[in-house]
């Protein structure tokens, strides 16, 4: 099995400052939501856009390609629109993470720190094959706690983290930090940067 890091990209490869600009335009900020102060980037104008939603597809596969992945791991709920997506352009299989109580089957566990408590996802026992490379998506990387209660998941079931692919990035927050502290070697791709 080929563990390397995926080769650079050619910079004529490279998605344009267009394209970003393009699927950047494509986001909505909802101010106070969910709670009073909060600028919540909404996706789903990208996502009813034909060409956003594809040109976000490829562009997070890319990078990807002839990775020797085995699965992709999202994070419910946004996660899974990408997250299944990405499994079928990259050809491998799709392990949904979930919140408390939605998995029928035995679970392992991951609780984790919020900003005003805790909280914890499950993955089904059994799912990753050990020695599996897997790409944990979402849609975006904020600080970065889901994502790295996932890399625990991963790494119960023997698996190991290749990347992690988001559509945004909120560079203002320490999600970067927090998954190269758990996945030194891990690709993080984010398509766009949000400060």
């Amino acid at each position: 099995m080929h563990d390397a890091a995926p080769p650079p990209l050619d910079a004529a490869l490279l998605p344009s400052a267009r394209a970003i600009e393009h699927l950047t335009s494509r986001l909505r900020t909802i101010p106070d939501f969910p709670q009073p102060g909060i600028q919540f980037k909404d996706i789903t104008p990208l996502l009813a856009d034909t060409q956003a939603f594809h040109m976000t597809l490829d562009l997070l596969a890319h990078p990807f390609i002839g990775a020797n992945l085995s699965y992709i791991v999202a994070m419910e709920a946004r996660g899974f629109i990408f997250g299944g997506a990405l499994a079928a352009r990259l050809n491998v299989g799709f392990v949904p993470v979930r919140k408390p109580g939605k998995l029928p089957a035995d679970v392992d566990r991951v609780s984790y720190a919020l900003e005003y408590g805790t909280s914890e996802l499950q993955m089904h026992r059994g799912t990753i094959r050990p020695g599996a490379r897997v790409l944990i998506v979402d849609d975006v990387l904020a600080t970065g706690g889901t994502a790295a209660a996932s890399v625990e998941l991963v790494r119960r079931q023997g698996g190991s983290v290749a990347g992690f692919a988001f559509v945004c990035e909120l560079d203002f927050l320490p999600g970067r930090v927090r998954l190269r502290e758990a996945c030194s070697d891990a690709v993080i791709h984010s398509l766009i940067h949000l400060g």
